[in-house]
């Protein structure tokens, strides 16, 4: 029995996902990292282990009441935990946050600033003063009435509603009508109502024209139907409704994304005319701080708006003072963290995750917590080197303030750091999920089996191999490029080698790559005669003509729901099923490939709807998810697993890993070549059923990655790849980097936005933007191969990888 103030935390049988039966010790009060190749059982052990046990427990103090309202976890497979203190956990998030939710929102700046506004603004003379909530524009009392505290409306015109005047109604005139019988039904209201349906557009009044699409009215007639020969069609009561109120009611409320997405052709985002964009009412906008207005300097960048606040509360009132000092000290920790380009109304959904979560983690460092574990999912995600030495040393604030700090991580210059490392391996899925090492990090050297190991310790009787610099087959040049922070700039890419494109976080990167030069090649794919998206950011592009096709490949999820898995993605599945549907029993039943799928009926468990689980209400707890009573997880009637392929049910098909799965489909051309491709990204260790909610964003890029090599390529291919090494251990990064440059050695182009300099270090050409983020980046700081990028002095990353390249 351990004493209560045991200085470890002791994990005893943790069984969780691929963990096998692990024992591990970890000390209190340090920095602990866990490392291991991706799939090996790190995440399981940290946040599926650690983190859940100490959320239960803190859990069973809460009253049953308020459990239910909050998200819980399940209770993780272990034996025993003890010397557990409360934990915080800071994933990295992969469900997108709300629009209404910001940079402001998620460090809670914003509320500061509404203080601040409220307790020490400059009001008008006579004017009330205002409640903090009054400078908000998610409450009732800030929202500017016209947009709901938006900011922006949906607005639509008769060019976007009738884009072709020559025809008449009949003849599908207003294009943004609804087909089939409702679209039919509009046009025979409008016939009975007295309006030429038969006459072209043009030539109606233009007071009709005007009451046809934007009336208000809902006037309800008797129909009576032309007939069909041999149809009886009786007369019925039908409502008219304009077309720009039948867009906007469908833009609002469809849950059809489909329906959505084509209401939205009909509409334009345009600045709210009342607010101007700033979201409030005008009361709120009439009260200024340092001269401005409070949507002013939550426009700002975060860098600026500490100068500001400096300047006002100098000589300012206690209030101003007080108020001034507690919001520089916040926004310090931000800007500290590389942030310091960011506006407080930047949207949430606009930043990566990585940036999200140092959001999170700024602001854990102003909570004062102490004597609880942090758990932290690779903090250093979409970090340039520069700023990883920031990160450092809030971690390590974090530490001294009386914390544990446990981080899964791959960046080797963070795991250097740590006093105790994890190790986790020695590989992914079943072949991993036992701690190869628990103890100080130079320990790991004695560690043969860690993949870890030649990464953090390499070998200099082992020099990288040199690889000879390609020469580039052509150019494309984009001129006066102006998006976002980058300004009138004039970008050059080589075509048909690799390219690395760095900065600092918020120079400007991923907007020239996935933005601007992906825009103008998709304008010129879809042979658009108006410019698009790219075509708007520069002032002119050549040498597209030597790219015949555009792949894009992000880390979004590959699915919302965990319907859509690896084997649904990647097509796959539709092979599984057809060689399902050819075995004996289910040709003598006249089984479809359609009975082998779980998401339509037939074949499915109906119990479950085929999702393999069912919803539990618990009365006073928050509902919870149990395996299917009938099926039992199988997710398929009974009737549909008496079908068999070399012994396996579909369900066991869905439950191989794609590393089983390939001996299993060995001979089966069409499932191989997907099989081999996920094998050659290193996702072999993957469920081919496991659903898309479970994938990392790195997991997911990798997929739609595998996705595309299996296709047969045609032409010359430009591939796009943002920060693919998130989420890699070293090891991932050599097996994904051979593919990617396999694509280069078949005459095919690859620009990648990356932060790992070992990538960068292996590339042909790089581009370097910055010198710094926000407004103090958007420029190209240094071009050319890896050696004579590293010998820039102006470029932050130059050091870096002239550190990597031995030079």
């Amino acid at each position: 029995m351990h004493s209560p103030h045991d200085p470890y935390v002791r994990v005893r049988g943790a069984r969780e996902h691929n963990l096998q039966d692990v024992n591990v010790d970890i000390p209190r009060d340090t920095l602990t990292v866990f490392t291991g190749v991706s799939g090996s059982g790190k995440s399981s052990l940290a946040f599926g282990t650690i983190y859940a046990e100490a959320q239960r427990r803190y859990f069973e103090s809460v009253a049953p009441y308020a459990r239910r309202l909050i998200h819980q976890v399940g209770a993780p497979a272990v034996g025993e935990i003890t010397g557990l203190p409360p934990a915080v956990s800071l994933e990295q998030r992969r469900s997108a946050p709300g629009a209404r939710s910001s940079v402001g929102t998620v460090t809670t700046l914003s509320n500061s600033l509404r203080m601040l506004f409220s307790r020490a603004g400059e009001y008008p003379a006579g004017a009330e003063r205002l409640d903090s909530d009054a400078f908000s524009p998610n409450t009732a009392a800030g929202a500017c009435p016209e947009c709901h505290g938006l900011g922006r409306i949906h607005r639509t015109d008769e060019e976007l509603l009738v884009p072709d005047p020559s025809l008449s109604i009949r003849e599908g005139a207003i294009a943004a009508w609804p087909g089939a019988w409702q679209g039919k039904n509009l046009r025979d209201v409008l016939d009975t109502l007295g309006y030429d349906v038969d006459r072209p557009w043009r030539e109606l009044e233009a007071k009709d024209r005007e009451w046809i699409l934007f009336t208000d009215e809902q006037p309800v007639v008797t129909v009576h139907p032309v007939r069909d020969a041999g149809r009886i069609q009786r007369p019925y009561q039908g409502t008219y409704m304009s077309a720009r109120r039948y867009v906007l009611h469908t833009f609002a409320d469809t849950k059809s994304r489909t329906l959505r997405a084509k209401a939205e052709r009909f509409l334009t985002s345009v600045p709210c005319p009342v607010c101007g964009g700033s979201r409030l009412r005008p009361e709120a906008m009439a009260v200024t701080f340092a001269g401005r207005t409070i949507a002013e300097l939550a426009a700002l960048p975060l860098s600026a708006l500490a100068e500001v606040l400096t300047g006002a509360g100098a000589g300012g009132e206690e209030t101003a003072r007080v108020l001034t000092g507690d919001l520089l000290a916040r926004i310090g920790t931000v800007t500290e963290l590389g942030l310091g380009y960011l506006s407080l109304d930047r949207t949430a959904p606009t930043l990566s995750s990585g940036e999200l979560q140092r959001l999170r983690l700024a602001t854990q460092l102003r909570s004062g917590l102490f004597g609880v574990v942090y758990v932290l999912d690779e903090p250093s995600a979409g970090l340039h080197p520069a700023d990883t030495e920031s990160l450092l040393g809030v971690l390590g604030r974090l530490k001294e303030a009386g914390n544990s700090v446990f981080v899964v991580e791959h960046q080797m210059d963070v795991v250097r750091r740590a006093d105790w490392l994890v190790d986790v391996g020695p590989l992914a899925g079943e072949h991993g999920g036992r701690v190869l090492h628990s103890g100080p990090p130079e320990g790991l050297a004695e560690v043969p089996e860690s993949a870890t190991r030649r990464f953090l310790f390499p070998s200099e009787d082992e020099p990288e191999p040199v690889r000879e610099t390609r020469t580039p087959s052509g150019w494309i040049r984009l001129s006066g490029v102006e998006r976002h922070n980058v300004r009138g700039v004039d970008a050059a890419f080589p075509l048909g080698v690799f390219t690395a494109v760095t900065g600092v976080s918020g120079s400007g990167k991923s907007t020239l790559v996935g933005q601007v030069l992906a825009g103008v090649l998709a304008d010129r794919e879809a042979g658009e005669e108006a410019a698009g998206a790219g075509e708007q950011c520069c002032t002119s592009a050549s040498g597209l003509e030597a790219v015949d096709r555009l792949v894009q490949v992000d880390q979004k999820p590959i699915g919302r729901t965990p319907r859509s898995n690896l084997a649904t993605y990647t097509g796959l599945f539709d092979t599984v099923r057809k060689l399902f549907a050819q075995t004996e029993t289910a040709r003598e039943r006249g089984y479809t490939a359609g009975r082998f799928s779980f998401n339509v009926s037939g074949g499915r468990c109906e119990t479950c709807q085929g999702e393999g689980f069912v919803s539990v209400e618990l009365l006073f707890l928050p509902s919870t998810y149990a395996p299917c009573p009938d099926c039992h997880g199988a997710r398929y009637n009974p009737e549909t697993l008496e079908v068999t392929l070399r012994g396996l049910t579909v369900a066991q098909v869905l439950d191989l890993t794609v590393e089983s799965a390939a001996d299993f489909f060995s001979g089966t051309p069409a499932a191989e070549r997907a099989l081999t491709t996920l094998l050659d990204v290193g996702l072999g260790y993957l469920r081919l059923g496991q659903p898309a909610t479970e994938l990392s964003g790195g997991e997911a890029q990798r997929i739609k990655l595998a996705s595309e090599l299996q296709r047969t390529r045609r032409g010359h291919t430009l591939y796009l790849l943002d920060e693919p090494t998130t989420g890699l251990h070293p090891a991932d990064v050599e097996v994904l980097m051979r593919q990617l440059h396999g694509l280069v050695d078949a005459h095919n182009t690859v620009v990648v936005v990356e932060h790992d300099m070992t990538v960068v270090a292996g590339a042909d050409h790089v581009i370097d933007l910055g010198p710094g983020g926000g407004d103090r980046g958007g420029r190209i700081v240094a071009t050319g191969t890896p050696q004579e990028m590293a010998r820039s002095t102006e470029s932050r990353t130059a050091p870096y990888l002239a550190k990597t390249l031995g030079s």
